[in-house]
Parts: C-alpha cells; sequence; structure tokens
C-alpha cells in the first residue's frame, strides 16, 4: 500500500507549523515532513514539537546535513525521539547543500566518505552499541547511547547522486530522493541502490521516499511552472504534477510503479493554503490510492 505525506516547507515560519500539524493529525494524513534548510528551520526542535502536538501522524525530518552535526550528537537526538515518540518519528541525513556547508565553514572534501562513515556510526550507536572509530571525518571513543532506542529504528539517506545512491543501499535502511526525480529517475535510482545492497550482502528491506512537486487550484499550472523553471528543472519531462487529485494521484501511482514505497506530496512555496493542500492530499488524494 502507497505511503502518503505533504512536506510542511520552511518557507512557512516556524509558527504556522502548529496549524499544519493539527490539520494534518485530524485529516488523518500518514505523514508530515519537515526540511532543515539552511538558513531557514531546525529540523529537530520543528519535528519534536510536530510530534508532541499529535498523537498518530508519523513526522519526517529529510534531511539533516551531516557536516552541521557530530554524529554522536545526532545519535542522541534521533534516541529521544523514538523513545519518546515510538515508531512516529522518521529522520533523513545527507551531505547538505554543498554551497550552504561553504557558508557555514563545514563543508566536507568527500561528502561520500563522510556519509559513509556517518552512517556506520550512528545506525551503531542507535543499535546500543558502544563505537570506537577513528575515521576520516566520524571518531568516536568508547561512545555509547545511555538511552538508546527501545527497538530497531530506520535511518534513511537523502542522496542524488550514483556514488552516493549505492553508498545508501550499503549503509542505510532506505533513501529519500528530491522532487527533482521523474518515475525514470526512481528507477534508475532503486538499481544504483540495489548494487549497494547486492555489495554488502543486505536483504532487509529498503524503503523509497520520493517528494513529488504538487500544484492544485486555479492557478496550478502557472505555479508549477514558475517554480520548476526557478529550479532549472522545466525541461526535465515527468516533474511535478498540476491539477485536481485524479491528476494527482496519477502521478504518485507512476513513481510507486516506478518503485516509490512513500510518495511525499511537496507544495509550492507559494501555495497560499497549506491546511488546504493538507486536506487536499488526506481527503482527496489518499482515497483514489487503495
Amino acid at each position: 500500500m502507497t505511503e502518503l505525506g505533504v512536506v510542511f516547507r520552511p518557507q512557512l515560519p516556524p509558527e504556522r507549523l502548529r496549524e499544519v500539524v493539527g490539520v494534518a493529525e485530524e485529516s488523518g494524513l500518514e505523514q508530515l515532513w519537515l526540511w532543515e534548510d539552511c538558513f531557514l528551520e531546525g529540523g529537530v526542535s520543528t519535528a519534536a514539537a510536530a510530534l508532541a502536538w499529535s498523537e498518530r501522524v508519523r513526522v519526517g525530518v529529510g534531511l539533516l546535513p551531516v557536516p552541521l552535526r557530530n554524529v554522536a550528537v545526532t545519535a542522541m537526538e534521533a534516541a529521544s525521539l523514538h523513545r519518546m515518540f515510538p515508531g512516529r518519528a522518521v529522520l533523513g541525513v545527507g551531505h547538505g547543500v554543498q554551497d550552504w556547508m561553504q557558508q557555514v565553514g563545514a563543508r566536507a572534501e568527500s561528502p561520500t566518505t563522510l556519509l559513509r562513515e556517518y552512517l556506520l556510526a550512528l545506525r551503531a550507536l542507535l543499535r546500543g552499541e558502544r563505537v570506537s572509530t577513528d575515521g576520516r571525518y566520524v571518531k568516536l571513543d568508547d561512545v555509547a547511547l545511555d538511552w538508546p532506542p527501545a527497538g530497531p529504528v530506520e535511518v534513511l539517506a537523502g542522496v542524488t547522486g550514483p556514488r552516493s545512491l549505492r553508498l545508501s543501499g550499503e549503509a542505510a535502511d532506505g533513501t529519500i530522493l528530491t522532487a527533482s526525480t521523474p518515475p525514470d529517475g526512481v528507477r534508475r535510482a532503486r538499481r544504483l541502490i540495489d548494487e549497494g545492497r547486492a555489495s554488502a550482502g543486505r536483504t532487509d528491506p529498503h524503503r523509497v521516499v520520493v517528494y513529488l512537486l504538487t500544484a492544485t487550484g486555479p492557478d496550478a499550472a502557472a505555479r508549477l511552472r514558475a517554480e520548476l523553471e526557478a529550479e532549472k528543472l522545466a525541461d526535465v519531462p515527468g516533474l511535478g504534477v498540476a491539477g485536481g487529485a485524479e491528476d494527482v494521484a496519477e502521478a504518485v501511482c507512476r513513481l510507486t510503479d516506478a518503485g516509490a514505497d512513500t510518495v511525499v506530496l511537496q507544495p509550492t512555496a507559494d501555495e497560499p493554503d497549506p491546511e488546504g493542500f493538507v486536506r487536499f492530499a488526506a481527503h482527496q488524494v489518499r482515497p483514489l490510492l487503495g
């Protein structure tokens, strides 16, 4: 069964989050996703608030940039969320936007090496293991969480390039793909992820989450086109969807047929009614997905 979510985009001020969470909870939306884009809103703080303001909806963060945080801090934050809100937090980590990482003096010379070391250490810490490692970037000396999660938790990787997609298959529990990924891109990503999984001998499930840029309402096509042009993606076939519930559901199905397990509707940055967008996803799109 397809899992459906919606992004609360950080172009909205953080004080808007509580109302959107309330609508997501009452409407039956399965997942609400948050971003930690520089320099807008913090991923862990907003996730903790969203989880505290709700009882059922799952809250994802896609993603936390690994150059910004020591892996032990991320492990403590993740473990705390999972213990306080069992089964409801979904955390993704990734390279981060390299220009932003440069701005804050955190850009890594080898982002892929950093992410590999980070994923291996983070997943080990969240399993309750005591970790010592002396990598190029990740260095831990006899570190273990006093309050690890009570059970297994997923760590997803938000990645795009071939090397990073193979790494996600090898070292993560799932992959987050951006809204610049059309159905054919999902298929290519799945192949690369599976290559990484095979190289590591992994046979456990690997979830793929894909964002889908979505616009609805009378000016939907114009808003979608403007955002794709702003992102220099207007010439990529199969990106985004504008229209009513049936149009959106068909676009979701194209992504799931290509290999996505979860599709997260990403409103345009100028979406005029974020709460209405959540209701649209939950009440009109979700019933069409089966």
